[in-house]
């Protein structure tokens, strides 16, 4: 049974190639790898006209909220995707997603649809609630994710080349976009209901790895705003010149904010 509801933490780590192989060893005890395999997971986010729910999130508020529609590879019309209300508070996130195919997300989410769960009434709820939304970025990265042996609820993710554009806002055409996380590193997400498990801490201890704050649809609308202020206009081909170089060492262990 797909889930639709999750509570849970969800924290953040920069690992460089060589770590994410040392971790990745060590998780064959206790890891099993998702059902589905490697993925490319691509999203659509919504916000404002004037990106208030973007701007918002990078003041990093008690609370916050974002809305999206996701789906697995380049979907066709027809192809079932997932509509999400993800919401963060007080270090917890809570994301209700429901499944429906992607001309209908897009309806939805535009207001013309016509809710029929309460998942559905709450999206459309939040779209009405901020006087409408609309598609500001496509965000997309290859997947691995792993949930523990012993609980499912338990899950570990590895994003690499994250990417985003601004136009061309749909799931449909191609999953292609600028790269702005250097290709020496990955994303870890660590998502649990409770503690971390005691031999990831320790591998986080040995290897000195930090959480960090590190916001996909926030280095979106970074990108946006520094191709504003430069007055250059904003790519929409890979480009291999937007690299967060960054090292898993020089994060300090208070952690390391990616929006200033």
């Amino acid at each position: 049974m797909v889930q639709l509801t999750f509570k849970r933490y969800e924290i953040k780590y920069l690992l460089t190639n060589e770590q994410r192989d040392r971790l990745r060893i060590l998780m064959d005890r206790y890891m099993v790898p998702d059902e589905w395999g490697p993925s490319t997971v691509c999203n659509v986010y919504y916000d404002t006209p004037s990106r208030l729910l973007v701007r918002r999130s990078s003041e990093h508020p008690d609370y916050k909220e974002k809305v999206r529609i996701r789906s697995y590879g380049v979907a066709k019309s027809s192809d079932p995707v997932f509509v999400e209300l993800k919401k963060k508070y007080d270090g917890v996130v809570y994301k209700r997603r429901c499944s429906m195919d992607a001309t209908r997300a897009f309806e939805l989410l535009a207001g013309r649809g016509d809710p029929q769960t309460q998942i559905e009434r709450e999206l459309d709820y939040t779209c009405r609630h901020y006087g409408g939304l609309e598609p500001a970025f496509f965000i997309a990265y290859d997947r691995e994710a792993f949930y523990a042996r012993d609980d499912h609820e338990f899950r570990m993710t590895f994003d690499r080349r994250v990417r985003s554009r601004l136009d061309d806002l749909c799931l449909y055409h191609t999953d292609e976009a600028d790269q702005f996380l250097d290709d020496d590193l990955t994303l870890l997400e660590v998502k649990a209901g409770g503690a971390i498990p005691l031999w990831l801490v320790d591998f986080f201890s040995g290897e000195g790895i930090y959480k960090v704050k590190f916001s996909k649809v926030g280095m979106a609308w970074k990108h946006q705003l520094e191709a504003v202020l430069s007055k250059r206009p904003v790519a929409t081909k890979p480009a291999r010149h937007l690299r967060v170089n960054w090292h898993v060492s020089s994060i300090p262990a208070q952690g390391a904010a990616i929006l200033a």
